[in-house]
């Protein structure tokens, strides 16, 4: 067997330590570089530093396979392919702050070996001035489409690999092909710009989606018709699909709002004004704050209620709650004057950090125990096994809001409580 291809990896954040781990398992060796000496430091020791299904096998599996260091020199000199990991966040404008991948691109050399494989989520144009920088290093725009909870096997069985190059860079290009040739997913190869273009145009689509469905299900409030069984008929329409029609309180985590913001500013910056994501945006803002309004049609005022977030990451099994649902809702609430309390399963360290007026519990049980009224912010399974009629009878008022349309309606009144969904006029049940 011919030897596999050793492969570096910048930065070991999220996407950067999926990356690493998946190649390893394919048989690679992996040289992974961060400037985090603590992160270094634990991945060494085998731990994993981000909560991931599947990422504690991994790591465990193909220890041999990785190598975890804080010198890029390391990496430099096994490697060739050197997948650029690092984040992206948003700055005050909406911009991508790049300064991180100016900081890989300043740590290179370009002596004409090595490729630059852009995983990080950069504007169209980034390419381009990487390669005004640094000529002679061959570069490759190949985003990720992980999403996380699913990561690994989104790496393993991916519906898409998207390689964008420049003709002179065709061995880089090439290179990265067979990397991710034995996974099976269709690779489009094209110039940078456009895959550059295809990760902030994908998510800005899937986040418009998400708005419109919330859009549709503050309409059937209004009406009496139930969102659910709207979803369900339109997503039977080949042409939309189901996939992202699930009403709810709106998108967070570290794509979406960072995405659809980038892709706004980057065609404002050429002087064209993106009017339907600035609309996104908007819809998705105010559906958090609806959920405020639900509260007070039923309690009045919010002033010394308590109230009980169920579920603060982003999303059901991650840790993450970068432009999390439950950071607005949490100051929304203090704003009014409410008492928050919340609980989730493996979110609260994190949480400390971010949310230190609110009182953390360690079960849901604690946290609801003479709540005035609950919110579902994060469908995690355990909330659908709970003993709702039980609970009922522990809260001040048995008033829950479920801000993922996770529970059943019909149960939960039958189980004493006042429920409020998003969406699910008084058609919500199905017959």
């Amino acid at each position: 067997m011919a030897e596999r291809e050793a492969v570096g990896v910048i930065g070991v954040g999220w996407v950067g330590l999926v990356t690493a781990a998946c190649f390893a398992d394919l048989g690679h060796e992996v040289v992974a570089v961060d400037v985090d000496q603590a992160k270094i430091s634990s991945l060494r020791r085998g731990a994993s530093t981000i909560h991931e299904p599947g990422i504690d096998g991994l790591l465990e599996r193909n220890g041999d396979r990785l190598i975890f260091t804080s010198e890029i020199a390391d990496v430099l000199d096994p490697a060739r392919l050197l997948f650029c990991c690092v984040d992206t966040p948003p700055t005050y404008s909406g911009d991508a702050d790049l300064s991180r991948v100016r900081a890989v691109v300043a740590g290179l050399r370009d002596d004409g070996e090595h490729a630059l494989v852009m995983k990080s989520t950069v504007p169209a144009g980034t390419g381009a001035a990487i390669r005004r920088d640094l000529p002679d290093v061959a570069y490759v725009s190949c985003p990720e489409f992980l999403k996380e909870g699913t990561a690994v096997a989104d790496f393993l069985h991916p519906d898409r690999v998207v390689i964008g190059a420049d003709p002179r860079d065709a061995w880089a290009a090439d290179a990265v092909a067979e990397l991710y040739r034995p996974l099976g997913g269709e690779i489009v190869r094209t110039d940078v710009a456009s895959a550059e273009m295809v990760k902030l145009a994908s998510n800005a689509f899937l986040a418009t989606k998400i708005s419109f469905i919330n859009e549709i299900a503050n309409v059937c409030e209004e009406v009496g018709a139930d969102v659910a069984e709207v979803s369900r008929g339109m997503g039977l329409d080949a042409r939309i699909g189901p996939s992202f029609l699930r009403a709810g309180i709106g998108y967070g985590g570290s794509c979406f709002p960072k995405d659809v913001s980038a892709l706004k500013q980057l065609a404002g910056n050429t002087g064209y004004h993106f009017q339907l994501l600035t609309s996104v945006i908007e819809v998705n803002e105010l559906q958090k704050r609806r959920v405020i309004g639900k509260l007070t049609k039923h309690l009045g005022s919010l002033v010394g209620k308590r109230v009980a977030l169920l579920g603060l990451a982003f999303k059901p099994d991650t840790d993450d709650m970068r432009e999390a649902s439950s950071l607005v809702l949490a100051a929304r609430l203090q704003g009014e004057g409410a008492r928050v309390v919340a609980y989730d399963p493996v979110a609260e360290d994190r949480a400390s950090e971010l949310l230190p007026a609110v009182e953390l519990c360690d079960s849901p049980g604690s946290a609801l125990e003479g709540a005035d009224a609950a919110i579902l912010v994060t469908e995690w399974p355990e909330f659908g096994e709970l003993d709702w009629p039980a609970i009922a009878g522990r809260m001040a008022t048995p008033l829950l809001v479920d801000g993922r349309n996770f529970l059943d309606p019909d149960k939960l009144r039958a189980a004493g409580f006042t429920y409020e969904g998003i969406g699910r006029g008084s058609g919500a049940g199905r017959p």
